[in-house]
């Protein structure tokens, strides 16, 4: 999509005061092209009014080696990025250079600088990973951890080069208030690790001058992002990480007049973004559950960081944390699967874990148990992580320990109703489980929507903690058109295409124009059976409208799931019924029912009021079919199963799940 094409589509999903806003922003950042001097240089910062760390000591009985490891790696010059794991960007590396394209972007105006175009700036993604700057809190706990000064210098060597490569405000690292954002967060707990204002690498003259130029640049950045606020088709996580980004440079460096000021509106605004942002049922409206993730990292830095420094937030703000890890934890099966729904770029705030096989959920959930003292936390998350003990310390390790597993107490959240999510299964959180998360939720957040995707009356089903049915996750986000457009498009999830189009209508990579409408019509839920009846509008700007509208039933006994979909209309459509499977689950199609194995498990599909046959695509190019994707700008193939047919009129097909755990292959 070109510029000129994104900049239609885009003001056809705005309003009068967005536009407004957009007009405004783009004379305020011509005008200060003009006067960047005005900010060039920062005041004498007031060494007096320092913060606190977040946390005191330090950890240190974790495993050094492995840190010992990474940072050497850094130093090296290997740097992992994405799908460039082991990347020899060099050391220090070109800032302005994107490691998967090799293109240089222009040291122009930051503000005036169209990241989107892939031929000025390569795949943005990358480009701006490095200089998120999380190697820098990885040679800063290695410093920490060894007192080896190469460490703390080459944080020195990192930082001096990109002062110079990306002077202020003047290239792709000054365009997003949220990468400055994350940015200062990486700063905030490297500065703290160094041993703050009296590290030994401040001691002689030049540790002197470097100090003032990393203050003036952490200035600099704080200016940026106040005066660049996210406030409208982004009002979304990045609004929030750059409110948290801004309230931690505050309490770490409250050296200038301004401090006070940014302190008190990041923390006023992150009190009223966490209620706007995530539902009182603590699904993140994104409708994307690594945002979710995210967005509940970005919490507890500030509350943690917060306390340590006598910064409190609300009690609501604090239970809302609480409740957006339950929803994590419900939608985790036994064996710690998550459902990929949504958005996933594969981004940390903070890299803090350097262990093998770490989970960003699983260490949520341990960093839960001990902040709420949550038993349930505790036997989901299974041990607990180094993350948890940087940002708790060694002694909540003691705590975590002294937390008494009771099984009684893990009872999964069935119904999220302001979410649009609900879980369906048996015997949850033992060997034998069922596990369905059904959505019927918005398509996403805001008028854009940016990370939802168009998977209305979707569901994943695990079974013995074995994924089966499954969500394909994200893999593309600013390049790739197709692939992005497949991954975040209708036919990639288990639910039923229209006429070959998409429930809601895409205007970019992250923006949808017409979006489908979806409701929970009636829930219910026993011992015996659970169901779900939900609807949406996706297809009724067709000439001859569609409403979809779809049962799901589990019966427990009979260890079998119906779904029942109704298609109302009067004229002629082609449908489709996807059904995606993870890479894992061994396929085989006979006599027109479909056979999923893994393990001990097997799952029997078939559809008995249908003369259709099921199609199965592996990994297909053309059209994009039978893939997953596990990690950003990853994919692998996957099986896919597919019913086709043409329909006249309102049309009711039925797809029945039958479930066999532990049979005699």
């Amino acid at each position: 999509m070109n510029d000129l094409t994104w900049k239609i589509n885009r003001l056809r999903t705005m309003g009068l005061p967005e536009i407004g806003y957009r007009v405004r922003q783009t004379i305020q950042g011509k005008m200060e092209s003009l006067s960047v001097r005005l900010i060039q240089q920062p005041p004498m910062p007031d060494f007096s009014r320092l913060g606190k760390p977040w946390l005191s000591p330090f950890p240190c009985s974790m495993d050094i080696e492995p840190y010992r490891a990474a940072a050497d790696r850094v130093l090296a010059g290997y740097f992992d990025v994405f799908a460039l794991t082991d990347a020899q960007l060099g050391f220090p590396p070109k800032w302005n250079r994107d490691p998967k394209t090799g293109i240089d972007a222009p040291l122009v105006f930051g503000k005036t600088l169209n990241y989107r175009d892939d031929r000025i700036v390569g795949d943005i993604k990358y480009l701006w990973e490095p200089n998120r700057h999380l190697h820098l809190t990885t040679l800063a706990q290695a410093y920490h951890l060894s007192g080896d000064m190469r460490y703390a210098k080459g944080i020195q060597s990192l930082l001096e080069s990109w002062f110079d490569q990306c002077p202020y405000p003047l290239g792709v690292n000054w365009t997003s208030s949220l990468e400055s954002a994350i940015r200062l967060v990486n700063w905030s707990f490297t500065w703290h690790l160094l041993g703050g204002d009296t590290s030994l690498l401040f001691a002689a003259d030049d540790g002197q001058r470097f100090k003032r130029r990393w203050l003036d640049s952490i200035c600099q950045h704080s200016h940026f992002i106040a005066g660049f606020l996210s406030r409208h088709s982004s009002a979304n996580n990045h609004l929030f990480g750059e409110l948290m980004g801004l309230f931690v440079a505050a309490i770490t460096w409250p050296c200038w007049h301004e401090s006070s000021r940014w302190l008190q509106q990041s923390r006023d605004e992150l009190e009223i973004e966490a209620a706007k942002q995530n539902a009182p049922d603590g699904v993140n409206r994104e409708q994307a559950v690594y945002y979710q993730h995210e967005v509940t990292d970005m919490m507890l830095i500030g509350w943690i960081l917060g306390r340590a420094n006598g910064i409190e937030f609300t009690q609501n703000f604090i239970t809302r944390i609480e409740q957006m890890l339950e929803f994590i934890a419900s939608i985790m099966d036994v064996s710690g699967n998550v459902p990929m729904i949504g958005d996933a770029d594969g981004a940390l705030i903070v890299h803090w874990s350097k262990e093998r096989d770490w989970d960003v959920y699983r260490s949520l959930l341990a960093t839960g148990a001990v902040l709420f003292n949550r038993s349930d936390f505790k036997i989901k998350a299974r041990c607990f992580d180094d993350k948890s003990r940087w940002l708790l310390g060694d002694a909540a390790k003691l705590q975590f320990d002294a937390i008494v597993p009771d099984d009684k107490k893990l009872i999964t959240r069935r119904e999220f109703r302001d979410g649009g999510y609900f879980i369906m299964g048996s015997k949850l959180d033992t060997s034998n489980e069922v596990r369905i998360v059904a959505d019927a939720g918005p398509l996403g957040y805001l008028s854009i929507a940016a990370h939802g995707h168009a998977d209305a009356l979707s569901f994943t089903l695990s079974v013995a903690g074995c994924a089966m049915l499954i969500d394909p996750g994200t893999y593309a986000f600013h390049t790739q058109k197709k692939w992005r457009d497949y991954f975040r498009g209708t036919s990639a999830h288990n639910t039923v295409r229209v006429d070959g189009l998409d429930q809601s209508e895409s205007g970019g990579n992250f923006m949808w124009l017409r979006k489908a409408n979806t409701r929970c019509e009636s829930w219910e839920s026993d011992q015996h059976r659970d169901c779900l009846v939900g609807s949406h509008d996706g297809y009724t700007g067709l000439t001859d409208p569609v409403i979809h509208r779809r049962k799901i039933e589990f019966l427990k006994d009979e260890g079998m799931v119906l779904v029942e979909d109704i298609l109302e209309c009067a004229k002629e459509h082609d449908i489709e019924f996807n059904w995606h499977f993870s890479e894992t689950c061994e396929m085989q199609i006979d006599h027109g029912k479909v056979l999923a194995t893994i393990a001990n498990v097997r799952l029997e599909m078939t559809m008995p009021e249908t003369n259709c046959k099921p199609e199965l695509a592996v990994g297909r190019e053309v059209p994009p079919s039978g893939w997953i994707s596990h990690r950003f700008d990853e994919k692998v193939p996957s099986p896919t199963i597919t019913w086709r047919e043409k329909i006249t009129g309102t049309t009711r097909r039925l797809t029945v799940l039958r479930i066999v755990t532990s049979y005699n292959a």
